[in-house]
Order: structure tokens, then C-alpha cells, then sequence
């Protein structure tokens, strides 16, 4: 009995180890994840602390974290056991999790960026009738949530002009929101303009230094902004996937994805991937003398056109913007973005990105089975049922959309809380709604 015992000791206190060192592997994702959309949130959104911890980081053991927002020096603290992580807050470059580094060391590294003063042109508003008919539609979706999820922000253009606009409780039109994996399809509309400007061709192999010992060294651009690098990835948000490890614990997250081995020949194999990204926005900002010349080719090539001002994409802590999660603008800043899509690159008479970039974006990635372009989602499998299959979106983690329907000259941007399983929006029948109104 004695030894049986003493077995049995043994095997819990392996066991309790084994939990202990698993559970400390985890907390830099699970600190990580309150200290950085909690900084994000207060200092960049204007948002109350509170409310963003009893909605976006009430769930799983995010809940658990003890939140300090230090509100003078624009940094977060989260605490988990025996874990912390640390977000600071720099003017123009958003909120970074630092890892390793100092806040004093990280805000050293780069200039201040200047705030641009110039203001958003407005949008025109559109038939006050169509204005009209849509207000159930916007009330019912923001206010009473007889769609499911918890929209923040609900913005519909009509041939270019604005015929919905509501806001939820707490937000308001000029607060800059997140995109999540938006993101990904700026990174597209980036990728465009620097091919217009010849400085980067998608279909030739990448001069990627790492690649040129092995079989990676023929991936090209297109494969990466396909989806259909054929790099081995997990995008599976649970526990230490490799998309939680490069959000929470990486340095340079493009280094780390691209570290990646290959698991298939090269643009024959379709998996969703942000390390994908994060490769692409490594990539081109390298094309650059510095990391402030990157951003200041986004802001003038991108963002000024658009009548975006002062984007915050947020930066890693090697000065690449994480072009698979972090873009905070407005509602109807992402409407814009939308519309230039929509308008084939174009703004009224002057084009934005390459001719024929647009109709490449929408083009089926061979293994996607109609369902993904080059960073942007389409609807040629039918994924939403009621709605054109001509139709193609932005979308991102918690219920994030900018829907753009060439055949309905629509687009569509809702931004809020709505996470999978149960609080996801019913998209398809929105959007339904809106066309039949239309």
C-alpha cells in the first residue's frame, strides 16, 4: 500500500509540474493579450477600461488578468499568477508589447510622428428617402441586436455616398476602431501600390535571405498574398498556435513566420495564415531605407488619397507594422477603403493602385475553392446564400466586415464584439436586408 501511495505521489506531483510548466508557457499569450488590446483600446480608441474588460476581455483566463493602466505614461500592466506583460503606447505608432525591452528603450527607437491636421474630406450623404428606409435596418442591428453580436459601428455607402451611419452606446464616429484581420487586406492595397511603383513583382521568386538554401526561395508574392505559400502554420487561436506565440511572444513576427519549413509545393495549397502576412508587410517595408519611410509611404501613397488621417497601424517591436491584426481608423475610414475597391483602385479621376489590381484581388486563389482572393474573402462557394456572388470582403477576428457588391454598388462596414460561436452577426441576412431596401 505504501508503494502504491508513494506511486501515486509521484504521478501527481509529475502531473503538477507538467500543468505548472504548460501554464507558464501560455502566460505571455494570456498576459499579453489583456495588456495590449487594453492599451489599444484606452489610449488609441478613447475607450472606458472598464468596459473593455467586462466585454473584450471577458472570456477564458483573459478574464483573470489584473489590468493596471497607467494613464501617465500610456502603458498597461497585466497580471496572471505569476505572470506580467507590458503594452506601451508611442504617438503614431500605437500600443507595442514589449518584450524583453523597456519602455523608456522601445519609445528611444523612433521619432515622434506628426499628427495630421488636415481634415477628413466628408463623405456625401445620399438619398434621404434611402436614408430613411434604412434607419430600422441600422436600429436593429446597433441598438436592439435583432441580428446577434454587439456592433459598435454600422456604415453603408450607396454609389458612394452615405445612407446609414449608427454607432453603439460609448463609440462615436471619429473613434478609430480595430480592424483585426482587416489588416490583411490593406496589406493587399500596399502590396498594389508598390508593384504600380515597381518595386516589387508578385509573380517573381523573393529575394527573402532565409529561403534561398531550400525550396522556399520559389515562393513568390502572389503565393504569400493568395494564402498559398505552402509554408507549414497554425492558425488555431488556441493555447500556443503559432498565430498566439507571434502576436504574443515574438520580437519580429514576419521573422518568425517566415521561419516556418514548407509543407507543400509552393501555390498549390490553401490555408489561412497571419504569419503570411506579417511576412508580405516584412517584405515590403524592407524595400525601404527605414521603418519611418515605410509608414510615411503608407500615410502618402494609401491613407492621404483616401482622406484617412492619422491610421495607427500598430508596429512589433522590430518596426514592421503587423499587417495581419492591428489598423485602427474609423468606421467610415474603412468605408473609404472599401470604396476605392469598389471603384476598380480609382478616387473620382485619379488612380490609386495599378490598373487590373483590383480584378487580380478578386481572382480565386487556385486551392481556395472561390472562397479567398489576395487578402480579401469572395463569395463565388455561396458562403452567404442571399447575397451576390460577385461580392467580396474584409474580414476580421470578432465579427470585424467591410463588404464590398460590385452589382449592388454597396459597401458595408460593421465593427464591433461579435465573437464565434454564439455571438456571431447574421451576416447573410443583413445584407440581404440592405438589398432588398436598396
Amino acid at each position: 500500500m505504501k508503494k502504491i501511495l508513494r506511486y501515486l505521489g509521484v504521478l501527481l506531483l509529475v502531473a503538477v509540474i507538467g500543468g505548472c510548466l504548460y501554464l507558464n508557457s501560455l502566460m505571455p499569450i494570456i498576459t499579453g493579450y489583456a495588456a495590449k488590446n487594453l492599451a489599444s483600446a484606452v489610449f488609441i480608441s478613447g475607450r472606458d477600461a472598464e468596459d473593455v474588460e467586462a466585454l473584450d476581455l471577458n472570456f477564458s483566463f483573459i478574464r483573470f488578468n489584473r489590468n493596471t493602466v497607467d494613464y501617465e505614461n500610456k502603458t498597461v500592466t497585466s497580471r496572471f499568477l505569476w505572470g506580467k506583460a507590458t503594452a506601451v503606447y508611442r504617438d503614431g505608432y500605437g500600443v507595442t508589447l514589449l518584450r524583453g525591452d523597456e519602455a523608456d528603450e522601445l519609445r528611444q527607437q523612433c521619432s515622434p510622428l506628426p499628427q495630421e491636421t488636415t481634415p477628413s474630406a466628408p463623405i456625401p450623404m445620399g438619398d434621404s428617402s434611402l436614408r430613411a428606409n434604412l434607419e430600422p435596418i441600422a436600429k436593429a442591428l446597433v441598438d436592439d441586436r435583432s441580428y446577434n453580436g454587439h456592433p459598435f459601428a454600422f456604415v453603408v455607402l450607396h454609389q458612394g455616398e452615405l445612407v446609414a451611419e449608427r454607432y453603439d452606446e460609448g463609440i462615436h464616429a471619429d473613434m478609430k476602431l480595430l480592424s483585426w484581420s482587416m489588416a490583411k487586406s490593406f496589406t493587399n492595397a500596399i502590396a498594389g501600390l508598390m508593384v504600380g511603383d515597381n518595386m516589387v513583382d508578385i509573380d517573381a521568386p523573393m529575394d527573402i535571405p532565409e529561403w534561398q538554401n531550400d525550396d522556399r526561395k520559389n515562393i513568390t508574392l502572389s503565393n504569400l498574398l493568395q494564402m498559398q505559400s505552402g509554408l507549414e502554420w497554425n492558425e488555431d487561436y488556441g493555447a500556443r498556435s503559432d498565430v498566439n506565440l507571434m502576436l504574443h511572444s515574438e520580437k519580429d513576427m514576419g521573422l518568425f513566420a517566415l521561419s516556418k519549413p514548407l509543407e507543400h509545393e509552393p501555390g498549390t495549397h490553401w490555408y489561412y495564415s497571419s504569419g503570411t502576412t506579417n511576412i508580405v508587410m516584412r517584405y515590403l517595408c524592407g524595400k525601404f531605407d527605414s521603418d519611418e519611410a515605410f509608414l510615411n509611404y503608407i500615410r502618402t501613397r494609401l491613407f492621404a488619397p483616401l482622406g484617412i488621417r492619422n491610421a495607427v497601424f500598430e508596429q512589433d517591436m522590430s518596426g514592421t507594422p503587423i499587417g495581419s491584426s492591428y489598423l485602427y481608423i474609423t468606421a467610415k475610414d474603412f468605408a473609404r477603403f472599401g470604396q476605392l475597391y469598389l471603384d476598380d483602385g480609382c478616387i473620382d479621376s485619379l488612380r490609386i493602385l495599378p490598373e487590373g489590381w483590383v480584378d487580380y484581388t478578386v481572382t480565386p486563389a487556385s486551392d481556395s475553392k472561390g472562397g479567398y482572393g489576395a487578402f480579401f474573402w469572395l463569395n463565388k462557394g455561396k458562403e452567404l446564400p442571399d447575397v451576390p456572388e460577385d461580392m467580396y470582403y474584409c474580414k476580421g477576428h470578432d465579427g470585424q466586415r467591410i463588404f464590398i457588391i460590385p452589382s449592388k454598388e454597396l459597401v458595408v462596414v460593421i465593427l464591433g464584439y461579435s465573437p464565434l460561436p454564439d455571438h456571431v452577426i447574421d451576416f447573410n441576412g443583413l445584407l440581404k436586408d440592405i438589398i432588398d431596401v436598396i
